[in-house]
């Protein structure tokens, strides 16, 4: 497993930007889920290894992106248009090293997980 640790959480108003991070070394296809309270954990994108292949969630499509340093320290989600709807405690996940297999999309196809940054978008 591999220790994951997010930030950039925080409050924005509806409309507004925010920029999360997850820093985490090597090549592992990794994602990004959320969870609102008592709501199921939601998929919302994930990147290869390569950072060439990208996969979202159908509720953030055209509004976050997801990518990766090129030294391979840490992934990024750029959120923008932020809905009330989008308030949730943000997770990375990594999936196997030099995974070739299609990006993940369910919570128990990752093996490591960070602990969550909270972001909050008022109305």
């Amino acid at each position: 497993q591999v220790q994951l640790k997010e930030s950039g959480g925080g409050w924005v108003q509806a409309g507004g930007s925010l920029r999360l991070s997850c820093e985490a070394s090597g090549r592992y296809n990794m994602g990004w889920f959320r969870q609102a309270p008592g709501k199921d954990r939601e998929f919302v994108a994930a990147v290869r290894w390569t950072g060439r292949d990208t996969a979202y969630g159908d509720s953030v499509k055209g509004r976050f992106t997801i990518s990766k340093d090129h030294d391979e320290s840490a992934m990024y989600l750029q959120m923008i248009s932020l809905k009330p709807d989008d308030t949730a405690v943000y997770y990375c996940a990594a999936d196997d090293p030099y995974s070739v297999r299609p990006l993940a999309r369910k919570p128990d196809e990752y093996a490591s997980w960070g602990q969550g940054t909270q972001v909050t978008v008022s109305s």
